[in-house]
């Protein structure tokens, strides 16, 4: 009796074979490529053009100059934070995943050796402010904060946590590392703008007058 032989899609002759001289059970091909095309697709990033960062910043309200980011990987960016300071600085909040927040700021205006303990660290005003030069940075503490200004033509950046919750050596070296964003650090850290919306056109408002809604009723209400 003749017997057809079955051939095994090349695809999987491989898989079987390694799984059985290692003992252990073959990789399924779909998911493996479903699992590739995963990994991928998370590898690609998001980039701004310099027209697009300037147009994020603006739409939001911040210099697109004012723009820097930090990069620590145990203090992830929480986006919703980021936002515009003062007039047209900026601002965002870096958490870890113990609660501690690393708080990074632009604002015009220097803070040197001559004003830098007349401005407050916390949140008190009253409370003493003290100051000294580290690493080229000035660091400041009051108020249960400490923070590192870092002065800049024109303006000043401040990186400030509470000192409780971030050591002195995590602040130093993330203020060390701050920056002005890649096209890729943009694109993570600055909103898309909020597309034109149509307003939405109401049925009650008559077409003579001032336009007011119409709220009479008929009578017995």
């Amino acid at each position: 009796m003749n017997r057809r032989a079955r051939v095994l899609p090349l695809l999987l002759t491989p898989l079987l074979l390694t799984a059985c001289g290692t003992g252990e059970p073959a990789e399924d091909p779909v998911a493996a490529a479903a699992s590739a095309a995963a990994a991928s697709e998370a590898a690609e990033e998001v980039f701004l053009t310099p027209d697009e960062l300037e147009n994020r910043a603006k739409a939001m309200g911040a210099d697109p100059e004012l723009v820097h980011v930090m990069r620590v990987p145990e203090f992830p960016l929480a986006p919703q934070s980021v936002g515009v300071l003062g007039d047209d600085g900026f601002s965002a909040t870096y958490v870890a995943a113990s609660g501690a927040m690393i708080r990074l700021s632009v604002e015009r205006g220097a803070i040197t050796e001559d004003t830098c303990r007349s401005r407050p660290v916390g949140d008190t005003s009253d409370e003493r402010t003290t100051c000294e030069f580290d690493a080229g940075m000035l660091y400041r503490t009051g108020g249960g904060r400490h923070e590192y200004v870092l002065p800049k033509n024109g303006y000043a950046v401040r990186l400030s946590a509470e000192t409780d919750a971030v050591s002195r050596t995590v602040l130093r070296d993330a203020a060390g590392g701050v920056h002005r964003p890649d096209a890729a650090e943009a694109a993570a850290t600055l909103p898309s703008p909020r597309p034109d919306t149509t307003p939405v056109e109401r049925g009650d408002l008559p077409e003579f007058g001032d336009g007011a809604p119409d709220n009479s009723v008929d009578i017995g209400g």
